[in-house]
């Protein structure tokens, strides 16, 4: 493999850990109204932040197990289908999520930003 292609796969495996780091706050934008699981996963993807079946559902029963989310069953035009909301205590995390969230991006954005004023920060020492 090339080094350029070394390189890519690697920032590729380091971008899926960035976006597992964001998945919960993620999961939890999108019930503030029910949905079930495909629908929560088209509405993520349409928004840039695709998911695994294979992670979503798994997720969804954890974030349930810890009473963040509610879940009923619901029979609409199809098979039933199991539709997740935020809980009481779901919105309050949410909320408390979405402020380190906010504090965090803001505080990473000046790292970055002084980065690209000062390019020697960025280097290693010889």
């Amino acid at each position: 493999m090339a080094e350029g292609e070394s390189r890519e796969a690697s920032n590729g495996k380091l971008d899926v850990e960035l976006r597992r780091g964001v998945l919960v706050l993620s999961v939890l934008s999108q019930l503030q109204t029910a949905q079930y699981g495909y629908s929560l996963r088209q509405a993520l993807a349409g928004e840039g932040m695709p998911i695994e079946e294979g992670t979503l559902y798994p997720l969804l029963r954890r974030l349930e197990s810890l009473g963040l989310l509610v879940s009923e069953w619901r029979i609409e035009d199809g098979p039933p289908r199991r539709y997740y909301t935020l809980s009481a205590d779901g919105a309050r995390h949410y909320q408390n999520l979405s402020a380190s969230w906010s504090e965090l991006v803001t505080t990473v954005n000046r790292l970055i930003a002084s980065t690209k004023e000062d390019p020697k920060r960025c280097t290693r020492p010889k």
